[in-house]
């Protein structure tokens, strides 16, 4: 049990990778606080967990409004009494619509990009180090990208917000190191997901599976490198960020996806 006796709050965690991390999290003895913005799959998501014995609530907001990050910690600390990981996975719903080279990005998507994706972040930060400070420990996993390193076609707003969020890892590993409280990032590369692939077809999965070394990367790959930065078995990693990839940052793609 990799996670006996930790809180968890997983912000995004009603699908996708977020579902997979609170679900592991939970089947290695953390209590889980799943957050999100559907009421109904986030009460899925639990009923999942308490169905293998695990321990988990959910809390509804979103997280572009600052006091609700702020009233998400407290309401996790609130039903568990202590807070001791922070995983932020919620990333901004306007990526995959209103994302572009910078030249044709509007001021809104810079914004609502920014906000979800970066300020968020410290928002939710801000508010749980003190707990993670009063509990003695604590692990905070930004969930980044290959995008923060590797140009990618149309993603300006994404791309520059995981860059930041890479920089804020590294910032608050340095200042609260003092607090026992490590903070690393997990760059991904492409990973499955249950909605957005739903349709993919085998010539796209092939592209897809021809931009890595190894193979197309799944919830699961991402799931498992957040459980080992959460967990005491990273006590000696803080202020790092995991290439999560297929190897498609360190290595030329064999072909262009």
């Amino acid at each position: 049990m990799r996670m006996e006796g930790e809180v968890a709050l997983v912000t995004g965690s009603t699908a996708g990778l977020g579902r997979e991390i609170a679900g592991l999290f939970a089947r290695e003895g953390a209590r889980v606080v799943v957050t999100g913005r559907n009421q109904d799959r986030g009460s899925a998501v639990v009923a999942e967990i308490e169905s293998h014995g695990g321990t988990a609530c959910f809390l509804a907001g979103d997280l572009a409004d600052e006091s609700v990050c702020a009233q998400l910690v407290a309401s996790a600390v609130e039903r568990f009494g202590v807070l001791t990981v922070l995983v932020n996975n919620a990333v901004s719903v306007n990526v995959d619509r209103t994302d572009g080279p910078v030249t044709s990005v509007d001021t809104a998507t810079w914004e609502a990009t920014l906000r979800v994706n970066l300020l968020a972040v410290a928002w939710l930060c801000r508010a749980a180090i003190p707990e993670m400070r009063r509990a003695g420990h604590g692990a905070i996993v930004n969930v980044s990208s290959k995008a923060a390193v590797r140009g990618t076609p149309g993603l300006a707003a994404y791309s520059a917000s995981k860059g930041a969020l890479e920089a804020l890892t590294r910032s608050i590993a340095m200042d609260h190191a003092v607090d026992n409280v490590r903070c690393n990032a997990i760059g991904l590369g492409y990973v499955l997901n249950e909605r957005r692939d739903a349709d993919l077809d085998d010539e796209r999965r092939a592209r897809l599976a021809d931009m890595h070394l190894t193979r197309v990367g799944t919830a699961s790959d991402g799931a498992f490198a957040a459980l080992y930065l959460a967990s005491r078995e990273s006590e000696f990693v803080t202020g790092i960020t995991l290439p999560v990839d297929g190897g498609s940052t360190t290595a030329r793609a064999r072909r262009l996806g």
